[in-house]
C-alpha cells in the first residue's frame, strides 16, 4: 500500500467555473471604436489576407488595414447614402449600391470606378459578387431582384415577385445559381437564375431584415424582427427552430469561418452567437448603440460591429502559441537530420485520443519521509524546524495520536528541543480548530517531564504564559455560560408571560360572549 502524505495544510479555494466557449469570445478584447461620418449599415471584411475591413457609411467606403486598424483608403464617389459594400472572392474589386439608384463597381486598389450599373428605379440596398465572379445581385427597393453581368452591364436577370422593398439577399458559395432575398413583405425568396424564377417562397411574421445561407447550403437563416429563424431549404423552406433570445429587430446576420457559430446583431445593443448544432445561445456582448451591422473575419480573430451612433467598433482576439503553431503550413522535413527523426516528439495529441496515464511519483516532505520509516522524533523535529505553517504541524501531531506514538516522539529531549514544541503549544491553544489536540499534546509533555520542569527557568516562564492563556479560556467559557443562563431565562419569563396574554384573551372572548348571550 503507497503511503499516504499528511495534509499540507492548504485550505480549500472557490472554483469559479466558465464554459470554454464564453472564454472564447471573452479573448475579443479592447475595443477600438471608430467615429464614422454616419450611421454604419454594412461592415465586411476582405476574404484574401490581411483581412482589410470594408465599412460602409454615410456617402462614403472606407477601408481599414487588417493589421493597424487605421484608414487605409476612401471610396467617396456617390451621389447619395452609400449601401452595401462588398469585397469579391479575390479582394480586387468592391461593389456597393446607394440611394440614387446606381451600381458601382471599383478597383480595390486604385479606388477608380470599372463599371457603373443602372436599371433600378429606387434606391438599391443590397449588392453581392456571386461565386463565379462575373456576376452581381441586386436588391432595391423598387421591389426587384437583378443579377447583373458585369462585362456587359446588363441585368441578365429581374425578378418581381416581392410586394415590397428588398433591404437583404445572400449567395451561396457552393452554388452559383442559386440565390436568396428577404424583403419586408415579411417573406424570403429563393432564385433559380437558369430557370429565372422563384423556387421557393418562406414567409415570415416581421419584415427581414438579414438573411444568411449556412455552410452547407442547404440551410437559410433569416433576421425578423427580434427572432432568427433557420429554415430547411431540402425540405421546402420547412422552419428548424426560431432564436428568440433578442428583445428588438435584428439588424444583422454572420457566420465564423468553421461554420458551426451564427452572430446575430440587433437594436437591443447586443451582438449574441449562437450554436449551430444545436441552436442554444454561446455567449452575449453588449455595445452602447443600437448595432446595424457585424462582420467576423475570416481567420476568426477580429470582430467588427457597426452601430447607428455612427461608430463601429472593432475587437481582436488573443491567439495562443499553439494556434499560431496550427495556421502556419507544415516545414518539410529532409530525411536523415535530426529534426526528421525527432518528428512527433512534442505532439500532446486530440481531445478524442486515448491517453495512457503516466503517474509521477510525488516528492514526500522530509516529515513524510521520517513518518514512512517510523522515526517519529526526528518527523516532529523536522516539522518544527522549517517554519511550517500551525495546521501542517498540528496535522503530524494528530497523525501520531493516531499511531499511538506521541509518547514516543515527545520523550527524550534536552531543554532546547523541549523549549520548541511548548512555545508553538503556548501559541496555538487557544486557537478552537488546534485545542483538542494541543490540550493533549500538554497533557503528555506534563506527564513525562512534570518532575523536571521546574529546573529550567525557560520551561518555567512558557508554563506560566501557559497556564494564563488557559485561565483566559476558561474564564470566557464561564462568562459565556453565565450568558447563556441569562437568555434561557429570559426566554423562559418571554414564554410565560406570553402564554398568560394568551389565557386573558382568551377569558376576555368567553366573558364577552357570555355577556352578549344574556343580553340577548
Amino acid at each position: 500500500m503507497d503511503y499516504k502524505p499528511v495534509g499540507n495544510g492548504k485550505t480549500a479555494r472557490s472554483v469559479r467555473r466558465t464554459m470554454p466557449e464564453a472564454g472564447y469570445w471573452k479573448r475579443f478584447q479592447s475595443p477600438v471604436l471608430v467615429k464614422e461620418y454616419g450611421m454604419v449599415t454594412s461592415l465586411e471584411f476582405s476574404p484574401i489576407k490581411p483581412y482589410d475591413l470594408l465599412v460602409t457609411a454615410a456617402m462614403r467606403l472606407q477601408v481599414y488595414n487588417g493589421r493597424t486598424s487605421q484608414l487605409k483608403k476612401s471610396i467617396t464617389r456617390f451621389n447619395g447614402q452609400a449601401r452595401s459594400g462588398s469585397f469579391r472572392s479575390d479582394g480586387k474589386l468592391v461593389v456597393a449600391g446607394d440611394d440614387s439608384n446606381l451600381i458601382q463597381i471599383f478597383d480595390g486598389t486604385s479606388r477608380s470606378v470599372l463599371r457603373t450599373l443602372k436599371g433600378h428605379m429606387d434606391p438599391v440596398h443590397i449588392t453581392r459578387f456571386l461565386p463565379d465572379k462575373t456576376h452581381i445581385l441586386s436588391g432595391s427597393d423598387d421591389k426587384t431582384v437583378r443579377v447583373w453581368d458585369i462585362p456587359s452591364q446588363t441585368a441578365v436577370n429581374v425578378f418581381e415577385d416581392h410586394k415590397d422593398y428588398v433591404r437583404s439577399g445572400c449567395v451561396f458559395a457552393n452554388n452559383a445559381n442559386i440565390v436568396a432575398t428577404g424583403s419586408y413583405d415579411h417573406t424570403v425568396r429563393i432564385w433559380d437564375i437558369r430557370a429565372n424564377e422563384c423556387v421557393t417562397t418562406i414567409k415570415t411574421d416581421d419584415p427581414v431584415e438579414s438573411v444568411l445561407g449556412l455552410s452547407g447550403g442547404s440551410v437559410v437563416a433569416a433576421a425578423a424582427g427580434p427572432n432568427v429563424h433557420l429554415f430547411d431549404l431540402l425540405m421546402g423552406g420547412r422552419t428548424l427552430t426560431t432564436l428568440g433570445n433578442h428583445e428588438k429587430t435584428v439588424t444583422s446576420l454572420c457566420m465564423d469561418n468553421g461554420g458551426g457559430r451564427l452572430i446575430a446583431g440587433s437594436l437591443d445593443h447586443h451582438v449574441k452567437i449562437y450554436n449551430v448544432q444545436d441552436f442554444k445561445l454561446m455567449y452575449s456582448m453588449g455595445y452602447p448603440a443600437p448595432v446595424l451591422s457585424v462582420a467576423l473575419s475570416s481567420d476568426d480573430t477580429r470582430l467588427a460591429v457597426g452601430m447607428a451612433s455612427g461608430v463601429f467598433s472593432l475587437r481582436r482576439r488573443a491567439v495562443s502559441v499553439k494556434e499560431q503553431a496550427e495556421a502556419a503550413p507544415a516545414r518539410q522535413l529532409r530525411a536523415g537530420t535530426q529534426a526528421y527523426f525527432m518528428r512527433g516528439a512534442s505532439h500532446k495529441g486530440d481531445d478524442h485520443d486515448l491517453r495512457v496515464e503516466q503517474r509521477r511519483k510525488r516528492s514526500l516532505a522530509d516529515y513524510d519521509q521520517y513518518l514512512r520509516k517510523f522515526e517519529h522524533s526526528r518527523a516532529l523535529d523536522a516539522v518544527l524546524a522549517n517554519n511550517r505553517t500551525g495546521l501542517t504541524v498540528v496535522l503530524l501531531l494528530q497523525e501520531l495520536v493516531h499511531r499511538d506514538a506521541l509518547v514516543s516522539a515527545l520523550a527524550g529531549r534536552d531543554e532546547l528541543a523541549l523549549d520548541t514544541i511548548v512555545r508553538f503549544v503556548v501559541k496555538f491553544i487557544d486557537q478552537p480548530r488546534y485545542t483538542s489536540v494541543l490540550v493533549k499534546v500538554a497533557e503528555t509533555l506534563l506527564d513525562i517531564y512534570g518532575d523536571l520542569l521546574h529546573q529550567s527557568g525557560r520551561i518555567a516562564e512558557l508554563l506560566v504564559r501557559l497556564r494564563a492563556k488557559v485561565r483566559t479560556e476558561l474564564r470566557l467559557h464561564e462568562d459565556l455560560s453565565m450568558l447563556l443562563g441569562s437568555m434561557d431565562m429570559l426566554m423562559a419569563a418571554c414564554k410565560v408571560n406570553h402564554a398568560g396574554a394568551t389565557v386573558s384573551a382568551d377569558t376576555a372572548t368567553t366573558s364577552a360572549s357570555v355577556t352578549s348571550s344574556v343580553k340577548a
